[in-house]
């Protein structure tokens, strides 16, 4: 099997997150202080799912292709991560999956769903405090986590929405990041570090508070992950959390400041 160098490697990595969540953080610097230089923090809003057309079909359309061309990405680090091996005289040859390395499966359902979900009422709660203290400072916008029009289909967009975000933030930022990491040589805590304040930098169009609370979200799912190996109930608690946040607002009009 041949064994990609850490150059390689390196320029793999600025490829992925170029194409995902890199960019996202990139876009979210400049958007803070767009809304820094135009009025104090606390007077702007963040809205997480927007409407993209007045006609409603057309809405759906753009939603759903969101959704299906964000997890692209997600495709690609699954391919990367994935053991490639030259078959031999007589040998079919192997290829290890992704998916298990990852723990991004079904191997495990009851425990990995009970797993999620006591990681979201964990985070939940005090998340809400969080947004309600970041607004009481002044450091966070007023977050709307949907704008969408009320349509037969805006709750089922909300959950793929949701899952969208939770797969593709766990997958990369957490699973292929710490596997990379790990190939370059860092230690376990730099690259927890890292991991952690890229997730907190792609939310800074929030405002600071969300940047502090989705990096501590990072270093305990991060933290997680290197005891279990398993991608699945970090997805599961991240989709939950996304799925009230989304659907909540959209159906009760609450802000709530998660995803």
């Amino acid at each position: 099997m041949l064994v990609p160098s850490r150059r390689r490697l390196r320029l793999e990595v600025w490829i992925v997150l170029g194409l995902s969540l890199g960019q996202s953080a990139v876009y979210s610097v400049v958007q803070l202080l767009d809304k820094m230089t135009r009025a104090p923090l606390a007077e702007g809003t963040s809205t997480l799912n927007r409407s993209q057309s007045t006609r409603e079909y057309f809405d759906l359309t753009y939603q759903l292709l969101d959704i299906i061309f964000a997890l692209v990405p997600v495709l690609l680090v699954l391919y990367f991560l994935t053991d490639q091996r030259q078959a031999g005289p007589g040998d079919a040859g192997n290829s290890r999956s992704a998916f298990q390395k990852l723990g991004f499966n079904f191997a495990r359902p009851g425990k990995d769903l009970l797993q999620g979900m006591g990681l979201a009422a964990l985070i939940g709660i005090p998340s809400l405090g969080l947004y309600a203290a970041g607004r009481a400072l002044g450091i966070t916008t007023a977050i709307i986590p949907s704008a969408l029009d009320a349509y037969w289909w805006t709750v089922p967009v909300l959950i793929l929405s949701a899952i969208r975000h939770a797969v593709l933030e766990e997958v990369i930022v957490v699973g292929y990041l710490l596997d990379r990491f790990g190939k370059f040589g860092w230690s376990m805590p730099l690259a927890i570090a890292v991991s952690s304040l890229l997730r907190g930098s792609y939310h800074l169009y929030q405002g600071f508070g969300p940047f502090i609370g989705n990096a501590v979200m990072g270093v305990l799912f991060a933290w997680l992950y290197t005891r279990t190996r398993r991608v699945m109930p970090l997805v599961i608690a991240h989709a939950l959390l996304d799925v009230v946040a989304f659907v909540g607002f959209s159906l009760f009009g609450k802000a709530v400041g998660l995803g």
